[in-house]
């Protein structure tokens, strides 16, 4: 049997990958304000927010589809003794 993910779960990762990117926003600009203790420049909070959820797509690109997955499944877990692939075929 070939096992496929459904094609609306990436949509649906898309969701949490948002929900990550506001989590991160929210984040750097409070940690923005922390080291800088400006908060009359919105340029300065633009930027820093641009700037770090560029730096952390990738991150986001992975666990969101991760983070999905784990709440979808819960019951899923790994079996090793199922794993056939690494075994050679007895002849």
């Amino acid at each position: 049997m070939h096992f496929e993910i459904e094609p609306g779960y990436f949509y649906a990762a898309m969701y949490v990958s948002y929900a990550l990117n506001v989590g991160e926003a929210l984040g750097l600009a409070w940690l923005t304000y922390l080291v800088t203790h400006n908060s009359d420049s919105p340029w300065l909070y633009l930027s820093v927010i641009i700037l770090g959820c560029l730096v952390l797509a990738p991150i986001n690109f992975r666990y969101s589809r991760v983070l999905l997955l784990y709440w979808l499944s819960p019951k899923i877990h790994y079996q090793a003794y199922l794993d056939t692939d690494d075994i050679p075929a007895k002849s």
